[in-house]
């Protein structure tokens, strides 16, 4: 492999430590080795004096990351056991709770598409920055699966329910409203990107903030916040979807059609997840749920099948089982949150946790 073929390009320049995610066919998406690789670079630079700053940004003009490699994951939950995947995300959550906790600024370019994992590589991040063409979402319920790597934390700490309505549609949020919801820091137009990272390798991070920061473009959520917060208030699922259907705001109903198609057993443990999320405190302890809940999806057919509809075969028309809302139990959904024993993810036990500022 040639230094430009490596998936993640790791350089250093003037006082900045470059992290390049480097597979712009695949929109970037990030692979197990990819994660140690950021890993690994993040520990030479943590004690380096040489590096003052860390700055991710993704090759190619579509965007930073399109999240996981879950073809990847496919294979490995329809032809094995789920052993490479549950190692994949033991990793990258591990990474995405040392990302919140770098102690030198964390500077994620969240330019283009950035989904699934690529959030958990750059949301946590100290200064996240997106442009006009940013679109951020956590689009797991479409394939059977459920935001994870710490969404579920920053989800559960948006303005009223618009961390839940971004959770169950998997809607994506531009510059305006990824500011509002908490999951960016700062608008920079695409077209001066190349200005601020160069900047970056000769300036501390506020004087180049302070160069390039410009108002975002105007978002869409704030002015839907009464029915999203109305709507989405309630106990389950199911009254969810009947409070949008009943609302009488075309873009309500809209959501509410959005929800019926998505796997109704990963709705119904998202929403299981967000609620806990807001009790649990620190992004440790969101992690561990997470992983257990991740670990679970392994043994439904939902993750195979949505993951085959949306990205193998294409088809768009996943057969969900079970098929309806009201056929998934309480049961079902707890399930998903049982103790993993000895195969427990951990974070929250370590030394760091109550460094969170409390919430």
């Amino acid at each position: 492999m040639t230094p430009a073929d490596d998936p993640v390009l790791v350089r250093t320049e003037g006082r900045a430590g470059h992290l390049v995610l480097n597979r712009p066919k695949a929109l970037n998406a990030l692979t197990h080795p990819m994660v140690r690789r950021i890993d690994e670079a993040l520990t030479a630079w943590e004690h380096d004096p040489a590096v003052e700053t860390v700055v991710l940004t993704g090759a190619g003009e579509r965007g930073l990351c399109a999240g996981g490699d879950i073809r990847t994951i496919h294979d490995d939950t329809r032809d094995g056991d789920g052993t490479a995947s549950a190692a994949f995300w033991r990793d990258e959550y591990h990474l995405n709770a040392r990302i919140a906790r770098y102690p030198k600024p964390y500077v994620a370019v969240m330019d283009g598409i950035v989904m699934g994992g690529g959030v958990g590589v750059s949301a946590h991040g100290s200064v996240r920055i997106v442009t006009e063409r940013s679109r951020i979402a956590m689009p797991e319920t479409g394939i059977g699966f459920v935001p994870d790597v710490g969404g579920t934390y920053l989800l559960a700490l948006a303005p009223g329910e618009l961390g839940t309505h971004l959770a169950l549609t998997g809607t994506q949020a531009g510059a305006g409203d990824a500011l509002l919801c908490g999951l960016a820091d700062h608008h920079v137009p695409s077209a001066v990107l190349g200005e601020l990272v160069a900047d970056l390798a000769r300036l501390p991070v506020r004087d180049v903030l302070a160069r390039h920061v410009q108002p975002p473009p105007p978002g869409e959520l704030a002015g839907r916040r009464e029915w999203i917060d109305a709507c989405y208030a309630a106990d389950t699922v199911e009254e969810i979807v009947q409070r949008l259907l009943a609302h009488g705001d075309p873009a309500a109903k809209e959501a509410a059609e959005t929800l019926l198609a998505k796997s109704p057993t990963a709705l119904k443990v998202t929403l299981a997840a967000l609620r806990r999320a807001r009790r649990l405190g620190p992004l440790e302890r969101v992690l561990d749920q997470e992983y257990r809940v991740s670990c679970a999806t392994l043994t439904t057919p939902d993750l195979v099948e949505g993951i085959r509809a949306q990205v193998i075969d294409k088809d768009r028309s996943p057969r969900w089982s079970p098929a309806t809302l009201v056929e998934v139990t309480d049961t079902d959904v707890e399930r998903f949150f049982s103790p993993l024993g000895e195969r427990e993810l951990g974070l929250a036990a370590g030394p760091d946790t109550a460094a969170e500022v409390a919430w």
